[in-house]
């Protein structure tokens, strides 16, 4: 199974028959991993990975880092579950270190992420703080580089 959502991992939707030949497998050895994948919940979607910087939409993402009171016998889950169903929310982190979740937000500006932290994330219960980051420019994103020109792409190397 591991090879197989390696492939899709990387190169998304592939018809069952390509990967089946990559991999020295029938199509039908394939498609029953990847039903058994999507059974499991392994397999969430196919998405694409998009660069919304070049494609003249609006989109603001914010990283969250959020401080909760854990529920007895529940730890975080009761606040991440209920974070998690805002539409605004992309992603919802469990971390270690000073942020007991990071919640990933996107919006179509500055404005309308903090009206989120302020109007909605803010008042959940459980949740004591928020530290919210804009991302600023990105570089890499789902393993793959974004807006890289260059030519050259060897690592500096000094003695």
């Amino acid at each position: 199974m591991r090879e197989i959502l390696n492939i899709i991992s990387k190169e998304g939707p592939l018809p069952t028959a390509e990967i089946a030949t990559r991999l020295d497998l029938s199509p039908e050895e394939v498609e029953q991993t990847l039903q058994e994948a999507r059974d499991r919940g392994v397999l969430l979607r196919y998405s694409a990975v998009i660069n919304w910087e070049n494609s003249g939409a609006e989109k603001v993402y914010a990283f969250i880092a959020v401080q909760a009171t854990p529920e007895h016998g529940r730890g975080f889950d009761e606040v991440a579950s209920y974070v998690s169903r805002f539409e605004e929310v992309h992603s919802v982190y469990l971390m270690s270190g000073t942020a007991d979740l990071m919640v990933v937000v996107e919006g179509e500006d500055f404005r309308e992420v903090a009206r989120f932290v302020a109007e909605k994330l803010a008042p959940v219960p459980g949740v004591r703080d928020t530290a919210t980051s804009f991302v600023l420019k990105t570089y890499k994103m789902e393993g793959q580089i974004v807006g890289d020109d260059s030519t050259n792409h060897r690592l500096a190397v000094t003695p």
